[in-house]
């Protein structure tokens, strides 16, 4: 099977995972998805609101996103990484069919995340469901602190 992400693309897309997984940056998502012709994949943005993220999920789209959380108490502050998959209520059933696959394309660029998220309904993109999601995927939590 042919890839849906050149090389080129591989490359900006994986600048853009390892911008978001930096300490050093304020970077916290990116995102892939299909800006043509909706056959192949390359970066399409890259922020650190994550609002901005939520404006770029369009009911038509098929987009998937790496986003950088700061979790843990006063004791322990870390960074949590989401792999989301959205699929907007508008993609036609045989661009849905496609995501099964080229999902997989995309996981070996952003190889490193505590949660996975499926979403096709807005409310799956909450901030706080997958907050939520990555609090539940770590385990333990002590302390008060977000």
């Amino acid at each position: 099977m042919a890839s849906p992400v050149s090389a080129e693309a591989k490359s900006r897309i994986h600048e853009a995972y390892m911008d978001v997984r930096s300490d050093s940056t304020e970077t916290r998502w990116c995102i892939a998805s299909y800006p043509d012709d909706g056959k192949k994949i390359d970066l399409t943005g890259s922020g650190t609101d994550y609002s901005e993220f939520l404006d770029a999920a369009k009911d038509d789209q098929r987009v998937y996103a790496y986003v950088r959380y700061q979790t843990g108490d006063e004791m322990s502050k870390r960074s949590k990484f989401a792999f989301i998959t959205w699929i907007g209520p508008n993609v036609k059933a045989l661009a849905k069919a496609k995501v099964s696959t080229d999902k997989s394309f995309v996981k070996n660029i952003f190889s490193n995340f505590g949660v996975e998220v499926l979403a096709d309904e807005a409310d799956d993109l909450a901030e706080e469901n997958v907050l939520t999601l990555l609090k539940n995927a770590g385990g333990a939590n002590y302390g008060s602190a977000r």
